[in-house]
């Protein structure tokens, strides 16, 4: 449970921090290249054994890792794309809903069981989520023509989760290789970051600041935490893999809310207090399999 709680707690500090992002007017890209940099160089500090390139590039997951970090990136762009041309709410709902990618993953792959209180729980879950996440009491505004966009980030978003714990399970058998693993991911994103950097500095429209820096190296360390804890919670005997994330998911969706509401002043519509709710009742049907 510690490990679960952990991470939930690392990942919705990265939402207090994306929100003083847009307060302080940070360069989100640069901030999340440094970022990935730094959540590296945190996996590097953590592994308690000496480091071997060549051991690395030998492990089964290597190559998988360099995918994964790819994806981090892309993802990343393509919710700030959904964010210019569809707005918050649609990039909110893509990611938060496509939780159900790695539960349905784990109820298929691994069979893991699936009783009635689990069952309710998801459902819940899922509704609760998407009452929450949208800001708008007309629901939801997505015009067909960018239709592509969130579609784009709930698959990736969800193939991130999926293959974090397709990972953990058929490869990390040794688990004192998780530090090195998340970060063999970040070193990857983080590259393809530059390349991104080094792209926009040629068209002549890159302006680094330090404050940008600053704000990657905050993110970074949670960022790490959040990935390193998940992978830990998904190796561990509190619950299959559909059931943590159920709770990770919907807990970060709730506690990140009511953050909102106590140090920014969020104000909540009739069917964001009702998507809380359930969301409570979601995380007790589905820590009920637990008992």
């Amino acid at each position: 449970m510690i490990p679960l709680a952990l991470s939930i707690l690392a990942s919705t500090f990265i939402f207090v921090l994306f929100r003083l992002f847009s307060r302080y007017s940070i360069n989100t890209l640069q901030a999340i290249v440094v970022n990935y940099f730094v959540a590296c160089s945190c996996g590097i500090i953590g592994y308690q054994n000496s480091i071997e390139l060549s051991a690395i590039l030998n492990y089964d997951w290597f190559y998988f890792t360099l995918a994964l970090g790819a994806l981090f990136i892309i993802v990343f762009n393509l919710m700030a794309k959904t964010t210019q041309v569809s707005g918050l709410s649609v990039v909110s709902v893509a990611t938060k809903m496509a939780l159900v990618i790695p539960i349905g993953f784990g109820l298929w792959y691994y069979q893991e069981p699936l009783g009635p209180f689990k069952a309710a729980g998801i459902i819940l879950a899922l509704v609760a989520v998407y009452l929450v996440s949208v800001k708008k009491h007309s629901g939801v505004i997505l015009q067909k023509r960018n239709l592509l966009f969130p579609v784009l980030v709930f698959m990736g978003s969800g193939l991130i989760d999926t293959s974090l714990n397709f990972m953990q399970n058929d490869f990390i058998t040794d688990k004192s290789l998780i530090p090195i693993f998340s970060s063999t991911i970040f070193m990857t994103a983080g590259v393809i970051g530059i390349m991104i950097l080094v792209a926009q500095k040629i068209k002549g429209v890159l302006v680094l600041e330090s404050k940008n820096v600053i704000a990657g190296i905050a993110l970074g360390v949670p960022n790490y935490f959040s990935i390193y804890f998940l992978v830990e919670a998904l190796g561990s005997d509190l619950l299959d893999s559909s059931g943590i994330f159920t709770l990770n998911n919907v807990a970060i969706v709730v506690i990140s809310t009511l953050l909102g509401i106590i140090f920014f002043k969020e104000q909540l519509s009739v069917k964001n207090w009702i998507g809380i709710i359930m969301a409570i009742m979601s995380i007790a049907l589905v820590s009920l399999t637990a008992l």
